[in-house]
């Protein structure tokens, strides 16, 4: 079926249309030649024959008339030489046989005397051949003109009449004028008829060759020059088949301002405003899919999260109050005692601060509230920032943290979101980094990101909860947790930030230790 498809593609084609319509109307034109020819010419050649006949006899009449009124040398047969010259080109540029004579009654008997040509340049044939054709139009003149099957009567007037006959002797067909000037004397002009039909015939052979040759010339010609006329076009169908796959990167390259030039602009304005159209229609729709699944997370977001903090706050808030009572009923005396019960009370109310404040981040970032900005900047400078920054608590664990990367490294992303990722990576591996005590920070090139790597030795994340630590407030050594001082928000931050940024995160146990890792655009979209 796809094989009969494109076999009428290639039928139905503007160029295959172009080369089939020309070569038709040169073919339909040469035939049309070629009836007129047939149909037509032998009349058209009958009727100029008739006309230089006619015109013949008129001028020979002119011819004796003014011979016999000018003074001249006449020749023995009663014409001057230069009449008898000017009979001659006469009859030469027309191709026929002329004769001027007299016929003299002679005691009952007709008697020829030629003028023209001369009886000495006539051979006694021709002079019968004469007779026997004329002595019939002789009678006619007495007697009037009977058609007979080889004598047909074309044209006649009160001085001559042309009749078309046919000559059974040599089987040809002659154009004959016979009639009478003002002299007196006879004229009988005639001409072949056959060769014109031989010409007629000639001529359409010729002319039916030709037209043949023409037509195949024609339609190799219109193949060549065929694909600058229909290759826009085809270009032009290309460009809007990927219009209608959404793909508005083709464009017609407008170069002349002809029809197709004109249709190449309007479809270049086209594909520029649909795919205006068409973005302005997926952003409208993406906020409405967005405000949809916000309207629809926002009660369950809501609710995790009053749980959470209820949750969270409770262990500190307990602390809070049972030291204050403390301190309210004066439990112990002494100031050292109390010193330290205020110190529990600060360090407490530290720790629901900034388990507050990081919960207020994590909530903008995942209702969208915080504008993602992105720009491009060095990565690698920015995770020496954090390294620098968190030295003192790494020192603190006699704990080291060291990168390999020197040169810049450039990625579009936002840059204060990505140092908050760093800032929970390496803050998350100082408080769990154990053994040799080391921290680890790569930078791995791939096609499109670059993955962020930090590793730290120390013990490994049970395999049933690595995909759990990313859920708020999930912790997965409480006792730990509690003794640094965490909350279970700072990964859940990581994971908003880079679903944010459309990218990547994750983490796996190493024989020695955990990594995490994040991925970051190198080009910008």
């Amino acid at each position: 079926m796809r094989n009969k498809n494109v076999s009428f593609r290639k039928i139905s084609s503007i160029k295959t249309k172009l080369i089939v319509v020309l070569c038709s109307i040169l073919a339909l034109t040469i035939l049309g030649c070629w009836l007129t020819n047939q149909l037509f010419l032998p009349m058209y050649y009958q009727h100029s024959k008739i006309s230089t006949l006619s015109a013949s006899f008129r001028k020979i009449n002119h011819i004796v008339k003014n011979d016999s009124e000018q003074q001249g040398n006449p020749s023995d047969s009663g014409l001057s030489e230069k009449s008898i010259n000017t009979l001659d080109s006469l009859t030469e540029n027309g191709s026929m046989n002329a004769y001027l004579f007299r016929i003299n009654d002679y005691f009952g008997m007709l008697q020829y005397t030629f003028c023209y040509p001369s009886a000495d340049s006539l051979s006694n044939v021709q002079k019968q051949n004469v007779r026997d054709k004329t002595m019939d139009y002789v009678i006619g003149l007495v007697n009037g003109y009977v058609e007979g099957k080889s004598r047909e009567l074309i044209k006649g007037n009160d001085k001559y009449q042309v009749f078309k006959s046919y000559d059974e002797r040599i089987g040809s067909y002659y154009l004959e004028l016979f009639g009478r000037i003002d002299s007196g004397d006879f004229v009988y002009i005639s001409t072949n008829y056959q060769s014109m039909k031989e010409s007629v015939a000639v001529s359409n052979r010729f002319l039916a060759y030709i037209g043949v040759i023409a037509v195949l010339i024609s339609g190799i010609i219109l193949f060549m020059i065929g694909n600058s006329f229909t290759k826009p076009i085809v270009y032009l169908t290309d460009i809007a088949t990927r219009m209608s796959q959404l793909d508005f990167e083709a464009k017609y390259p407008v170069t002349t301002e002809d029809e197709i030039g004109r249709l190449g602009n309007s479809i270049n304005m086209l594909s520029e405003r649909l795919e205006e159209t068409i973005s302005e229609l997926k952003s409208a729709n993406n906020e409405l899919q967005k405000d949809i699944e916000n309207k629809i997370q926002i009660d369950e977001m809501r609710k995790d999260f009053l749980s959470n903090v209820s949750h969270e706050l409770k262990t500190p808030i307990a602390l809070i109050q049972g030291y204050a009572e403390g301190l309210h009923d004066n439990i112990n005396d002494d100031s050292e005692s109390r010193e330290f019960y205020c110190d529990v009370i600060i360090d407490e109310a530290n720790k629901m601060n900034k388990m507050v404040k990081k919960l207020l981040t994590l909530n903008q970032i995942e209702f969208g509230k915080n504008q993602i900005n992105f720009e491009r900047f060095d990565i690698v400078q920015v995770i020496r920032s954090v390294i620098q920054s968190a030295s003192l608590l790494a020192d603190q664990k006699d704990a080291e943290i060291y990168m390999e990367e020197t040169e810049p490294v450039y990625v579009w992303a936002d840059e204060y979101m990505v140092e908050e990722i760093v800032t929970n990576y390496i803050s998350n591996a100082i408080n769990h980094v154990d053994g040799e005590k080391r921290i680890r920070v790569t930078l791995e090139m791939r096609e499109k990101v670059v993955r962020i790597r930090v590793f730290n030795t120390g013990k490994q994340i049970p395999e049933d909860e690595l995909d759990k630590i990313w859920i708020k407030f999930y912790k997965v050594d409480k006792a730990r947790t509690r003794a640094y001082g965490g909350s279970g928000i700072g990964l859940s931050i990581v994971k908003a930030i880079v679903d944010a940024m459309n990218q990547q995160c994750g983490v796996k146990n190493c024989h020695d230790g955990v990594e995490f890792w994040f991925d970051l655009d190198r080009q910008s979209h």
